[in-house]
């Protein structure tokens, strides 16, 4: 793996992105709540009034990068690229990380055809009800394509310029899973008490944190914002495996073989993640090269 190496002279600029980051973070989920709403997360009314909150945030975030990056960069790249957002290498970029995620969740994807939802895939109502649903398009395009738009395309940059990409890759989402904190507002809300709040609050800042240094991985390895957009929705849509769902077959064989199919897909996962990610297929000469710089 190839590493940047920062420049000496660089601890101003290191100051500058690790706030901007933070300032992000804040302001973005800080944009949710500026609505006085009676309503809960779930209620069309907040969906929408945080749809129009996170399509502002995708207009601001860039502002960072614009300000934040070193001006050696800006000389050598556009803005645009910085972002991810480039067509050479787009449909490699869409398709490998897809497939990539799939071979994660080989496991949870072979118990929904064992429960017979592949049937359900094919047929065009599902997704016609879906599309229909604002919950289907908050979690499958506007909180991944807002997430990963300030999270890894505004921010993975700025860190890039400091740390290598291995530290910036897992320095990164320690941001997007301390964002995921604001939940525990809404579940108290909800009357759940402050102590089961805490706990599911940090048991999904730790998954989201987890899946966000995958995430600014496929950010750095193919320079494309697509990457973990897709990675994201799918695994929105996947969710996290419940592995309860497996106990409750009576078979103990087809245990054993679910079981053993959630540890092929991981071993598989770690094995192909760096050749299926290689930056050559991708022609992805801006984030993992020797100097940054």
């Amino acid at each position: 793996m190839e590493t940047a190496e920062p420049s000496i002279d660089n601890s101003s600029n290191c100051a500058t992105a690790i706030l901007a980051c933070l300032a992000l973070s804040i302001v973005y989920v800080a944009s949710l709540y500026v609505w006085s709403s009676p309503h809960n997360r779930e209620h069309p009314s907040t969906i929408k009034k945080r749809f129009f909150s996170v399509f502002i945030m995708t207009l601001v975030s860039p502002v960072s990068l614009y300000f934040g990056l070193n001006d050696k960069i800006l000389q050598k790249t556009t803005i645009w690229e910085m972002l991810g957002l480039r067509w050479t290498g787009l449909i490699q970029a869409t398709v490998i990380s897809l497939l990539l995620t799939m071979i994660l969740f080989l496991g949870p994807l072979s118990l929904q055809g064992f429960n017979g939802l592949w049937r359900l895939y094919t047929e065009p109502m599902y997704w016609l009800a879906s599309v229909q649903t604002l919950t289907w398009w908050r979690n499958q395009v506007v909180a991944p394509l807002s997430e990963e738009w300030t999270f890894r395309a505004c921010m993975l940059p700025l860190l890039l310029q400091c740390f290598t990409p291995t530290t910036a890759i897992f320095v990164c989402p320690l941001f997007f899973g301390v964002a995921h904190f604001h939940h525990v507002v809404e579940r108290v809300k909800m009357g759940m008490s402050i102590k089961h709040a805490l706990f599911i609050s940090c048991f999904q800042s730790t998954y989201t944190t987890l899946f966000g240094a995958y995430a600014a991985f496929l950010f750095a390895r193919t320079g494309h914002f697509v990457a973990p957009f897709a990675a994201h929705s799918f695994c929105n849509h996947m969710g996290f495996p419940d592995l309860s769902e497996i106990a409750a077959y009576k078979d103990p064989l087809k245990r054993a073989g679910l079981m053993c199919l959630f540890v092929i897909g991981l071993i598989a996962w770690c094995y192909l993640l760096m050749p299926m990610t290689h930056p050559s297929l991708f022609n992805n000469n801006l984030f993992w090269t020797k100097h940054f710089i």
